[in-house]
């Protein structure tokens, strides 16, 4: 029998699962991450401890296969993209805790410089925003003692959360990323595939500090013996959201795929061609294979599942996830209250760093039950802003594949289609984004011969079509624009 193991870095868990050949799990664990909040609009990990939990899940997701290191083909990682680790090269401690992408700290330099925006999107497919790696690079530099020395002197190391993990798991022998998070860093060129000179410049940024970048599929080295009772291969890396396109068999141009978690992060395939968006989306790495690019838009939502996460932790207005299903099929509407979940700001297409979350449209009538419903509406808003986008920049699309926690919520998926006008697709293993991983690693490893045999095995769970007429949710999303218009910073 054949079996993959994957790595699932996220936001706001860490988790590994074994899959057989045709991408059905023998094996998983999971454990939450917590998120520290040093000032407003800062938002940090810890990097020991991310480690720590992903060698515990690893070993974990073996057992519950009941499979040791040996009987494993080889080993994917998939991450939380843009989140920024440096360490120092020789004890391989971190020097500070790791910045997360939802991070705003360095919304300053962002807004100064704005006019070098429209330039950096030609080399990099992105926006000047706090949003990519550089300027957290940047602002640890600037803000540890010795730091910026030890940089240029090559001591110190920079990787986003698949590089730390693959430092660890390789006991410090292979310091590596792949394409597609070399191109959230705002340092990477995607049209030449390198680090770019001027780029570095810019930001400030060292050359001393970056990984060896590699295709998705690729030789990554091997785990040390001693972690998990024998060495496995480490054969596949992507940034969570193009390892979902991968899982999800988004390989022709014009399919696309959007991937509920923490955030919402809706991924269309542009084929070899790298376009730039009319509106605001990410020209960005979709997948590299063999050294051919593979490129992609990209809609980049901040909260979509983190305000569940928010009614649950924040507020305590649900005990668990699972009851916000219930709640909102509990009342017919919410009676006109539209929630922004702009905790962090507004992604794609607004791009407001500055934006605040609010609840709109409260009377003396509402209770947890609108409030609830409103922020799972809140996602499905969003994402017709994202499409709406897409249409623009390329064709409509027809149809859309989810995954993620969010979309084993019938009632959710069933009020995205009604939003969006189009089918919403579920496939049967909506944990696309580690399957995405598990099989890049088995290209790697000859275990598929081709993406057209790994599209072969997915399949469909369920179809929602549109049931809402088109004069009802019109209104509601004409409610949801005038609710974000009163957040915008501007």
């Amino acid at each position: 029998m054949t079996a993959l193991l994957s790595i699932d870095q996220g936001t706001t868990s860490t988790r590994a699962i074994v899959f057989d050949r045709e991408g059905r799990k023998l094996g998983l664990a999971q454990r939450e991450l917590p998120q520290s909040y040093p000032k407003p609009g800062w938002v940090e990990h810890d990097p020991l401890r991310i480690w720590d939990d992903t060698l515990a899940v690893t070993r974990e997701a073996l057992a519950a296969a009941k499979l040791d290191a040996s009987a494993i083909t080889a080993l994917g990682i998939t991450n939380q993209r843009e989140t920024t680790v440096i360490w120092e090269r020789a004890s391989g401690k971190p020097i500070h805790p790791a910045i997360v992408w939802q991070d705003r700290r360095t919304s300053d330099f962002c807004r100064t410089h704005q006019e070098r925006s429209a330039w950096l999107s030609q080399k990099t497919g992105l926006l000047l925003d706090p949003y990519f790696s550089a300027t957290k690079i940047a602002w640890i530099l600037d803000h540890v003692d010795g730091a910026r020395a030890g940089a240029e002197k090559g001591e110190l190391a920079f990787g986003t959360i698949d590089s730390w993990l693959l430092w660890n798991l390789t006991g410090g022998k292979v310091h590596a990323t792949d394409a597609t998070n070399a191109s959230r860093t705002a340092l990477f060129n995607i049209i030449t595939q390198q680090w770019d000179d001027e780029l570095l410049k810019f930001f400030n940024v060292p050359a001393a500090l970056l990984p060896d970048v590699r295709d998705s599929a690729a030789d990554y080295g091997r785990t040390q013996a001693a972690l998990l009772g024998g060495e496995i291969a480490i054969a596949g890396i992507a940034g969570d959201q193009q390892a979902a396109t991968v899982g999800q068999a988004c390989f022709k141009p014009g399919m696309i795929k959007s991937t509920y978690g923490t955030g919402c992060f809706m991924v269309l395939n542009t084929g070899d061609q790298f376009t730039l968006s009319k509106n605001r989306l990410l020209s960005t790495v979709a997948y590299r294979l063999n050294g051919k690019t593979t490129y992609a838009l990209e809609g980049s939502i901040f909260v979509a599942g983190a305000a569940v996460q928010w009614l649950r932790d924040a507020v305590r207005m649900i005990g668990s996830a699972s009851e916000t299903e219930n709640l909102a099929k509990s009342i017919t509407d919410t009676q006109g209250v539209y929630l922004v979940p702009a905790f962090t700001g507004l992604g794609a297409p607004y791009w407001d760093p500055e934006a605040r979350g609010a609840i709109f449209g409260l009377t003396r009538d509402s209770g947890i039950a609108q409030i609830v419903r409103a922020a799972l509406e809140s996602v499905c808003y969003q994402t017709r802003d994202l499409l709406i986008a897409m249409a623009e920049d390329a064709l409509p699309p027809t149809e859309l594949r989810v995954d993620g926690g969010m979309v084993i919520n019938d009632w959710l998926t069933q009020f995205l289609s009604d939003i969006i006008k189009i089918p919403v697709v579920r496939p049967q293993t909506v944990e696309t984004t580690a399957l995405g991983a598990a099989f890049l690693a088995g290209l790697h490893t000859d275990v598929y011969s081709s993406l057209d045999e790994i599209a072969a095995l997915w399949q469909t769970d369920r179809r929602f079509a549109p049931q809402q007429a088109a004069e009802k949710t019109d209104a509601l999303y004409e409610g949801w624009k005038h609710a974000v218009e009163r957040v915008k910073s501007h």
